[in-house]
């Protein structure tokens, strides 16, 4: 039987006599629930960490810079809380993300116990992947950092030190979403501080001296300016992806849709959670995504 690329791009064995389930050894017991997930990898790490201290320049900036100094209390107060609550949903996003299992096969699975018990009728295909011997359900692809297969895996970000996949999307979203937020109103801030030291004394309009004041403002206008966008193009194609049910790696290999087509609204209910609520703005609700079976391993 001819393969299509589709098959050849799995990595699949089509026979349950090839699967070699000699070889797998026993998965490990499953974890206790209280377990946390944290991936190793030195570079993520690094980028996470660079990812808080980014944030919390950006937050030293906005208050110590713009607006302690500033004689207009009310405005002080309205900008300061509205910038620290983004700023403190957006960490909070990122930590979910980072730290929330994005859908992880259980690794060597592709044992003959557990091949015998999926009662494999004739013609019936199982999806074994070669590199942490597992049995993987349909949709699922291999990380090579995270060395685990992963369901309805989009990509793997560095950024959050995991991979986007089917139990965190929600998070990642959230977190591009409340850093293009912060990064677009830290930008007006700038604007409107600019304007206002201009008009006033340039040593009134802030605690630091002149020069340190404009560098302290042009990194901040930077990096805001880099992250707006960045966020912007992120958010917006992980909306997009959401709405079409098509991850990104799919998108990117061209896979053929061997799933039933659902509406947008269906779709996005399905990773922010059932029903619609002011909870799918919060990184803290656990989306309620009522899957019947999350391991479709047999097709």
């Amino acid at each position: 039987m001819m393969l299509t690329p589709v098959h050849r791009f799995r990595d699949i064995e089509r026979t349950p006599e090839y699967l070699q389930p000699e070889k797998c050894v026993p998965p490990p017991s499953r974890a206790s629930p209280g377990t946390m997930w944290f991936i190793r990898d030195g570079c993520g790490i690094a980028c996470a960490v660079v990812t808080w201290m980014l944030v919390f320049y950006a937050d030293f900036v906005v208050l110590l810079v713009m607006l302690v100094p500033s004689r207009d209390y009310v405005y002080s107060v309205i900008n300061g809380t509205l910038f620290n609550t983004l700023a403190f949903l957006a960490l909070a996003s990122h930590f979910r993300a980072m730290l929330t299992d994005p859908g992880a096969v259980p690794k060597g699975n592709a044992t003959k116990e557990f091949i015998e018990s999926l009662q494999l009728k004739p013609g019936q295909v199982v999806y074994k992947c070669p590199k942490c011997c597992s049995i993987k359900p349909d949709r699922a692809h291999h990380c090579s950092v995270c060395k685990r297969c992963i369901r309805k895996m989009d990509h793997h970000c560095p950024w959050v030190n995991n991979c986007v996949g089917e139990n965190n999307q929600k998070y990642f979203v959230l977190f591009t979403m409340y850093i293009a937020l912060i990064s677009l109103h830290a930008l007006i801030m700038v604007g409107f501080h600019f304007l206002y030291c201009f008009e006033e004394d340039w040593t009134k309009c802030s605690s630091f001296s002149p020069p340190t004041t404009v560098i302290l403002l042009i990194l901040l206008c930077f990096e805001a300016l880099l992250f707006l966008i960045f966020t912007s193009v992120m958010f917006g194609t992980q909306v997009h992806s959401i709405c079409t049910d098509e991850t990104g790696i799919e998108q990117l290999k061209k896979e053929e849709r061997r799933w039933a087509k659902k509406t947008k609204w269906m779709n996005m209910k399905a990773v922010f959670g059932h029903p619609f609520s002011i909870a799918w703005l919060s990184p803290f609700a656990t989306p309620d995504q009522g899957k019947a079976d999350p391991y479709q391993y047999v097709v």
